[in-house]
């Protein structure tokens, strides 16, 4: 089984527009915010500093309903797949309760040094999937 995390996401009057309704750039930068604090919680902060580094290279993302200015927002995050040099991660905005927007992002584990995408290591599989 996956290991899934939730983020609650503090809205700033910028990302409104003036219909009250969260924008779609703004929306992805929640996913963002899930994706850090995922990468620091389930596979520690030397992901985002160190010489192993996950990069994204790819992003789709399904706007199913409006989130609007006063919701309660949430991400969800957790890894679907994880393959030889990259992992799949999919999350779920959620408002009040109820799934607006939904993404997955391919991530490569890139080798800052080298400059070259390198694999997953044993100790990230170990920790995004627990179970499998």
């Amino acid at each position: 089984m996956a290991r899934t995390l939730q983020t609650a996401i503090q809205q700033r009057f910028s990302d409104v527009d003036a219909f009250q309704h969260v924008n779609n750039v703004s929306q992805q930068e929640y996913f963002d915010v899930g994706k850090v604090e995922y990468y620091r919680e389930i596979l520690g902060a030397e992901v985002l500093g160190g010489d192993l580094r996950i990069v994204t290279v790819s992003t789709a993302t399904s706007y199913l309903g409006q989130v609007r200015m006063y919701d309660s927002v949430c991400v969800t995050t957790t890894c679907e797949r994880v393959g030889n040099k990259s992992l799949t991660l999919f999350q779920q905005l959620r408002a009040n309760g109820v799934v607006c927007s939904e993404s997955r992002s391919v991530m490569v584990v890139f080798d800052f040094p080298r400059q070259q995408s390198a694999p997953v290591p044993e100790a990230w599989r170990e920790r995004l999937l627990v179970g499998d």
